[in-house]
């Protein structure tokens, strides 16, 4: 249980946190990385392995890319997100967690997905109108681990500060975001070893996502 403080909003990761994802996300990485190749701007040697879809792209930002190449990036990943998003469902507990959290606490959802996708996803589950907000890359200066998607949540709500907040989220990036705004994060079905080894440490980790209001109450 959380102490000594009163969460006042939830930041929810969306694919494979909110949504049991169909994206093919190693695809996805795959098709950008080889239009990086082709582009001249990464080699044959980049190491895919270690990275995400966003960190690769940031690395290719720093190694020359240029807004129009990135865009050309962004919209590879759209049609995998778009693909992945027919036929989505949710994860096992969510309907039933939000309605229980709806109206009570601030609830955003911050994801790397286009805007676009996330909307369309969200509508399709009919879980939209539980969020107050929904922040996608395009209200992001730098996409997770970035904490820009959360610091332009945090924005939105002035009147918390970030230790009235906390995120989940099943991936590193999502917890290395949300400690650089400074939200305490929780690692939805991803173990503390794996998150330490990316220098994130959650204060939790759980199994299941009605989970959540263990730490929210209290």
């Amino acid at each position: 249980m959380r102490e000594n403080r009163k969460c006042k909003g939830i930041i929810f990761d969306m694919d494979n946190t909110l949504l049991q994802s169909r994206i093919d996300f190693a695809a996805m990485k795959e098709d950008i990385c080889r239009h990086l190749i082709g582009q001249g701007i990464l080699t044959e040697q980049f190491p895919l392995h270690e990275h995400t879809s966003s960190t690769m792209l940031e690395y290719a930002k720093q190694a020359g890319m240029d807004r129009a190449l990135y865009l050309t990036c962004l919209n590879i990943a759209a049609k995998h997100e778009l693909r992945g998003m027919e036929g989505a469902g949710l994860e096992n507990g969510v309907p039933e967690l939000i309605e229980s959290l709806y109206g009570k606490f601030v609830m955003v959802v911050v994801t790397n997905n286009s805007l676009s996708a996330a909307l369309k996803a969200l509508e399709v589950t009919g879980i939209k109108t539980y969020f107050n907000s929904i922040v996608g890359r395009e209200q992001m200066e730098a996409m997770k681990p970035s904490p820009s998607g959360f610091t332009y949540a945090l924005n939105q709500f002035r009147t918390m500060t970030a230790d009235e907040w906390i995120s989940v989220g099943d991936s590193w990036i999502d917890g290395k975001a949300s400690a650089g705004a400074g939200i305490p994060f929780i690692s939805y079905r991803t173990s503390m070893e794996a998150m330490m080894d990316k220098g994130v440490s959650p204060i939790a980790k759980i199994d299941h996502i009605s989970e959540v209001k263990d730490w929210v109450y209290g």
